[in-house]
């Protein structure tokens, strides 16, 4: 048992290393793949997104991320702070970290804008050793548990700092982003004498206006926009392209739907789409609400498929500058 324990922790100790989260809501929530959006509004702006996955199995994983930011008018610059916590529900596997984002903006012409940013935080990974009971713990005739010689408590948490940083490209309609992430590549091991850093996350990721419906002379076509979605991520030997469209109507209602590939494939039986993805946000007043759900095609994993909850408050919307400054955040 206490072997079957230790391949379990092994295995999340490698996934954490291996991928980021990645949540399905990234281009409703864009905070989530780029810190540069932090004060792209030119106001302040707060969110939290849940994620749920595998809820049909025993190792329910559960991921959130909140954030919150304000732009500064008198340095033309955006600071704020996010915070991303995982769970897992089997081996008590818990990761936290806290960011700060500093984000600065430059025009480039009448419409066009570059937004740097980086990002510096702390982070911590652990695993829930005291909820875990080994035979050597146990003797027959006592009411009380022995301590366990087991070495893998010695160390159940890692705190690391991590920096990391992004770039933006918009205009009014559309938007391209790079991001870098664990640039310092910290070390996440649990073994003091051992360095298990962070591979670098690297991720391209564009939301692209399609003029199709803009000729058209209809009252629908007039408040409908069409977009194209794409996100490659590489880290480490793991890579991943999301792509697909979404469809916005009088920037209230949005729908969309994403598929995800691996572009290099690690196993002979790697299908051509791991998942499929699909989305829905409403803005309402100065609240944005999203839903998705995704599916998983892989067989091993597909446990229920995983399920995204967000919310977001705008704050003081300065409707002038956010027309000419916005980074097409909200849908």
């Amino acid at each position: 048992m206490k072997r079957f324990i230790i391949i379990i922790i092994f295995y999340f100790s490698t996934e954490s290393k291996g991928q980021d989260i990645l949540f399905s809501q990234s281009f409703l929530v864009p905070e989530t793949i780029n810190s540069s959006f932090t004060g792209s509004t030119r106001g302040t702006k707060a969110g939290l997104i849940s994620r749920t996955q595998w809820r049909s199995s025993s190792l329910k994983v559960s991921s959130n991320f909140a954030f919150a930011d304000r732009w500064f008018e008198g340095i033309r610059s955006g600071i704020g702070i996010s915070v991303l916590n995982q769970n897992e529900s089997s081996s008590g596997y818990s990761f936290n970290q806290i960011n700060l984002i500093y984000s600065k903006a430059f025009e480039l012409g009448d419409s066009w804008f570059f937004r740097p940013s980086i990002t510096a935080g702390v982070g911590n990974k652990s695993y829930g050793f005291q909820n875990l009971l080994f035979e050597d713990q146990i003797t027959l005739g006592n009411s009380f548990f022995n301590p366990t010689i087991d070495p893998t408590i010695l160390n159940s948490q890692r705190i690391f700092i991590d920096i990391g940083s992004s770039f933006l490209i918009n205009n009014s309609d559309s938007w391209i982003g790079i991001t870098f992430r664990h640039l310092n590549k910290p070390n996440i091991s649990l073994t003091e004498t051992v360095n298990t850093p962070i591979d670098i996350y690297f991720s391209m990721h564009t939301k692209y206006y399609l003029p199709i419906l803009y000729n058209i002379e209809t009252w629908l076509a007039k408040k409908s926009k069409i977009y194209l979605l794409a996100n490659y991520l590489k880290q480490g030997p793991y890579d991943r392209l999301d792509g697909g469209l979404q469809y916005v109507y009088d920037d209230r209602i949005s729908l969309g739907l994403t598929a995800s590939k691996n572009v290099e494939k690690n196993t002979t039986n790697s299908k051509y789409i791991n998942s499929f993805n699909i989305f829905t946000g409403i803005h309402w007043k100065n609240y944005r609400f999203g839903y998705s759900y995704e599916y998983n095609t892989s067989q091993l994993m597909n446990f229920g498929g995983s399920h995204e909850f967000s919310i977001s408050y705008d704050f003081n919307i300065n409707q002038r500058e956010l027309d000419r400054y916005k980074c097409v955040a909200f849908f």
